[in-house]
């Protein structure tokens, strides 16, 4: 059990990782935002990195709001990152 559960830790690091890198200068700017909106979070940091990335994605590039601004705006977006990131 603990083998799998170190497995899929090292697997959404890596996705994590893999999305990060494909980012832009905006869209880092607006996810460490939302990281540290969440930096109190009572999940691990991968997870906040993950809804953050997810949930930057879900919006337009064309976004004046913070993803912390949107996502009060945006609930089923929000429900859909937190699943996606295991953030339950």
């Amino acid at each position: 059990m603990t083998f799998k559960l170190s497995a899929l830790l090292l697997a959404g690091s890596v996705l994590a990782s893999a999305a990060a890198f494909a980012q832009s200068a905006d869209d880092k700017k607006w996810v460490n935002q939302c990281l540290s909106d969440n930096k109190d979070a009572k999940v691990a940091a991968s997870v906040v990195n993950t809804y953050c990335t997810c949930m930057n994605g879900k919006m337009s590039d064309n976004e004046t709001r913070s993803i912390t601004q949107w996502e009060k705006a945006n609930p089923n977006a929000r429900k859909a990152c937190e699943q996606q990131s295991g953030w339950n």
